[in-house]
């Protein structure tokens, strides 16, 4: 069995409109999925925490999903949690300021999915940090949000989920 944890961006809900569609998704591919809710804590670290504590004990191969700063937290998470596989949209790294706090590069199955459009983080950020993990970039027409991708992004997910 294969369990999915999604974690959402600084702005957004743990079962905001992206996270239903990618978790009913999932769910129909026979996986587990839940969202950790993040809302009220803005520090990434903890965050990260927040995500690391909610994994203990999960016996399953774990999948992380992350978007926006989720991407930064669920990235900074997947080896320490020994997840099989990492999936994040539009992450936030190398954002000005908190370039220190890029986590670093993990050795796992890797996708990056990133709009053109967006205008909080930069799609240079996830090419260059792409570059650096070799993992599979898709860059799509969409902004920050990514909400109009859905349908793309799910079969994405569903690809990685099946490859791994």
């Amino acid at each position: 069995m294969t369990t999915v944890i999604f974690s959402h961006g600084q702005e957004s809900g743990p079962w905001g409109t992206k996270i239903r569609a990618m978790a009913d998704m999932v769910r129909g591919l026979g996986c587990d999925a839940d969202s950790i809710d993040y809302q009220g804590l803005a520090d990434p670290s903890e965050r990260v925490e927040r995500l690391v504590a909610a994994c203990d004990g999960i016996d399953d191969k774990l999948v992380l999903v992350g978007s926006s700063m989720g991407g930064h937290v669920a990235t900074a998470a997947a080896s320490r949690v020994g997840a099989a596989g990492l999936f994040a949209l539009a992450p936030a790294y190398f954002m000005p300021g908190f370039e220190e706090l890029t986590p670093p590069v993990p050795e796992l199955p890797f996708t990056i999915v990133h709009g053109w459009h967006d205008d909080i983080v930069p799609v240079e950020n996830s090419i260059r940090y792409a570059r650096e993990a070799l993992a599979t970039l898709i860059l799509v027409d969409g902004d920050h949000r990514l909400t109009a991708n859905i349908g793309d992004i799910n079969n994405y997910l569903r690809l990685f989920i099946e490859s791994i």
